[in-house]
């Protein structure tokens, strides 16, 4: 066990795991409470379109995925904003286009579906140092926004029009929410894989509202049960030599589920 770290791969893989993972616990908190888990989702199979692209031309898959994403989760915002189609029907139709869009890509270079199939799973091997630095400014990033946006999304996460009316910037809030999700989502893709991206996001904020009295502690255990999972989900798939999002994933599961039963003992207490 020991020996486990002295792995460069495996260093880098436990570093930006434990990040990522503290930052799709922070984001994953507003998904849930704003009822948008779809979006994560939508977005992960967004990610699928720009990896394609990315393959296609040649390039590093990430770095087109990143603005495709993005645009992707710009899109769904605007057309929620300026339209009369709710979120989840926006979501869904970008989601289907963007899935056709990888599909097509992939179809018009042979040879790379091995290539595509690391991402769909997610790999420890294929975390680099780049990985690393990146999930890093990600963090910092988050970090920085809990201080000056955490009160502001959480308002409009309870009372979206009562924010609206004292004043706050919130479509150009939720913009920027949108796409720091996507970013996580996308860089997220490593390790955890386009097909549980979405659930990375999602079970551990699930999992700390059933126990969690006040939306700051949803945050902070959201955090902590991500960071958990990522640190035991890599560890285990190193180890028995599984895929890490699967093992990840299932981890989470785990712990949603006790949230479900410590839920159930503090109702009938």
């Amino acid at each position: 066990m020991a020996d486990l770290f002295t792995y460069p791969f495996m260093q880098r893989a436990m570093i930006a795991g434990l990040l990522l993972s503290a930052v799709a616990g922070y984001y994953g908190v507003f998904l849930v409470q704003r009822k948008l888990s779809f979006l994560g989702a939508g977005l992960g199979h967004a990610a699928f379109g720009g990896i394609a692209l990315g393959l296609l031309l040649g390039i590093q898959p990430l770095w087109i995925a990143l603005p495709f994403t993005v645009l992707v989760a710009a899109g769904i915002s605007w057309v929620q904003n300026r339209t009369r189609l709710t979120g989840d029907t926006a979501i869904g139709i970008f989601f289907s286009v963007s899935v056709a869009l990888g599909i097509l890509f992939l179809s018009l270079k042979s040879g790379q579906q091995i290539d595509a199939f690391s991402y769909l799973f997610g790999s420890i091997l294929s975390v680099g140092s780049m990985d690393v630095w990146v999930s890093l400014g990600l963090f910092l990033v988050a970090l920085v926004t809990g201080f000056t946006h955490w009160a502001a999304w959480a308002y409009a996460s309870f009372d979206h029009e009562a924010a609206e009316i004292e004043g706050y910037p919130v479509t150009s809030h939720n913009t920027l929410l949108t796409s720091l999700i996507a970013v996580t989502i996308v860089i997220s893709v490593k390790i955890v894989g386009i097909l549980l991206v979405a659930a990375w996001m999602v079970i551990p904020a699930a999992a700390s509202r059933l126990i969690s009295p006040t939306f700051r502690s949803m945050t902070l255990l959201s955090v902590a049960f991500s960071a958990f999972s990522a640190c035991l989900g890599l560890i285990v798939s190193f180890l028995l030599d599984l895929p890490s999002g699967a093992i990840i994933v299932l981890v989470q599961s785990a712990i949603f589920l006790t949230a479900l039963i410590v839920q159930k003992f503090q109702i009938q207490s």
